[in-house]
């Protein structure tokens, strides 16, 4: 069998097993209902990763339970909350629940009836000599990025003091998590951060006396479960279910648990559209084209909720980290692997078309390059992963998450190997070509016997380079929700309110590195006979 039927046969089984993951994947999906949780992996106490490597909080205490008396398939999902919207619009995700505030977003979702009353509180350094919100003039405050309390401080809705408060801060600072935000305080890089009161008392468990809470609130809110807009019928079997659960005294158990209790605010009488019945709503009105009518939340009130008394955090030692960070190690090093494979021999294929005689294939792949290195990486990714819901209004599994990333990658790099070979080719003197041609070679056994063995050689370091550039760029992979190892790492550093397990992250990233060197410097020695 020669060279040309065995690629063929391999790039036939390669797309036959793509085609039959998907189809296993939809027969899986049609033999149990699936219920599929989209959350923040970083928002203790609502949903995170235990001592253990599992995703745990009350919410996914909630939704377990729910799924276990529907009979349904639970499917936690973590997800970068920046993308939620685009989750649940393409199906990946059947509702948003995770602390999701209601209160701004009333007519965005069909909404479950609130179940928790939230606050926005601000935590400062207890030696800031800051004691009231008046004292934060001048001062730089951090929120994470498309938050309950940005939007309580500068959100359309957000109160006259909040908004005069945020004018009178020095800075407000943006950040990607709230751990991010615990980081700048703790440094000294913000003197103040405000977030959801269930999640700064989760971290101020651990915190010993360095921090404190200050008895203002910026706001209330309250939050739901959050699904896709029209989507009803499966809102009302979800809250039907809460109904029974708070009727049978379980939504209070998990609610115990999780030193919640005082914060949950679940009511049968309030309710919105149940099996197409109009019921009245607490307050006169009636729950209008199944959206939730909130009350004023902007109140300052110091005793609108009490602080929870949520479960101490369980420290985790360096080698239980190690231990939860491999399943993300084993995702970076398929992710670095899979679009070594891919991007390297695709980025020679667009090198030869760049240096085509055609002048169309010349600027197709001009062009290619262009966008490919003029545009960020991380809008690549979400472009690939997307575009068939958005374009061709096709629904993927999650496992096409996985081949999103690949795709992704490999189309990007390969466009700089491109470029890299390019320079390479031509950078090898015209006369061993005439050399070749007057020796009987053709171009073809001129290319691959005389120009590529000494392109190989000159491209190697700069090679090097991109390749070891694609170690760290893995952890990009997260714009997906897909979960390698410095996602991981973030994950369980929220959990831990600690910054070792990103240290340890760094140690693998630099090991993995420091591999990937030596390899590359092992080949380019090997390579000396061309000198």
């Amino acid at each position: 069998m020669d060279n040309t039927r065995i690629i063929k046969k391999v790039l036939y089984l390669f797309v036959t097993a793509i085609f039959a993951g998907f189809i296993f994947a939809g027969s899986a999906c049609q033999a149990k209902q699936e219920f599929i949780v989209g959350f923040d992996a970083e928002f203790p106490p609502y949903g995170y990763m235990d001592e253990n490597g599992d995703y745990t909080g009350f919410d996914l205490d909630l939704a377990e339970e729910v799924c276990k008396r529907k009979g349904w398939s639970l499917v936690k999902r973590p997800i970068k909350w920046d993308f939620k919207d685009s989750e649940l619009d393409s199906g990946s995700i059947s509702c948003l629940w995770n602390g999701f505030t209601m209160n701004g977003r009333e007519g965005e979702y069909t909404w479950s009836t609130p179940y928790v009353d939230n606050s926005q509180v601000v935590i400062t350094s207890s030696s800031s000599g800051i004691k009231g919100l008046k004292d934060l003039s001048g001062k730089i405050m951090a929120v994470q990025a498309d938050s309950s309390a940005l939007a309580a401080l500068e959100g359309e809705d957000a109160t006259d003091e909040n908004k005069a408060l945020a004018k009178s801060l020095k800075e407000l600072q943006q950040v990607d998590d709230y751990n991010s935000a615990f980081m700048n305080l703790e440094s000294g890089m913000v003197d103040a951060i405000a977030m959801d009161i269930g999640v700064a008392s989760y971290q101020l468990s651990s915190k010993s006396d360095k921090f404190i809470m200050l008895d203002e609130r910026l706001a209330t809110e309250k939050y739901g479960i959050g699904f896709k807009s029209g989507n009803t019928e499966l809102r009302d079997e979800v809250q039907l279910t809460l109904f029974e659960m708070l009727e049978d005294g379980t939504f209070e158990k998990i609610a115990s648990k999780w030193g919640l209790q005082d914060s949950v605010c679940l009511s049968l009488e309030d309710t919105t559209y149940i099996d197409g019945s109009k019921v009245p709503v607490p307050g006169g009105d009636s729950a209008d084209s199944g959206e939730v009518k909130q009350e004023d939340t902007g109140s300052t009130d110091n005793n609108s909720v009490i602080k929870a008394d949520v479960p101490k955090v369980k420290k985790l030692s360096i080698t239980q980290i190690i231990k939860q960070l491999s399943s993300g190690l084993a995702a970076t090093v398929a992710i670095f692997v899979l679009t070594i494979l891919f991007s390297m021999p695709l980025g020679l294929v667009i090198a030869a078309a760049r240096m085509s005689k055609f002048k169309v294939i010349q600027w197709i792949a001009k062009i290619y390059i262009s966008i490919m290195r003029g545009t960020p990486l991380m809008l690549q990714l979400i472009v690939v992963f997307f575009a068939p819901f958005y374009i061709f209004e096709v629904s993927t599994p999650y496992s096409y998450r996985f081949y999103a990333v690949i795709i992704g990658f490999s189309l990007n790099y390969a466009a700089y190997f491109a470029e890299i070979y390019r320079s390479g080719i031509q950078s090898i003197p015209q006369g061993q070509r005439e050399a070749a041609q007057i020796m009987g070679y053709n171009r073809s056994q001129t290319f691959f016997r005389i120009i590529f063995p000494q392109m190989v050689k000159r491209v190697l370091p700069p090679v090097t380079n991109e390749v070891i550039t694609l170690v760290k760029d893995t952890s990009l992979a997260f714009a997906l929700s897909y979960a390698e190892m410095f996602t991981k790492a973030k994950q369980i550093a929220a959990a831990q309110t600690s910054l070792v397990p990103l240290f340890v992250a760094g140690v693998f990233y630099y090991i993995f590195n420091f591999i990937v060197a030596f390899i590359m410097e092992r080949i380019e020695k090997r390579l000396d006979y061309y000198k």
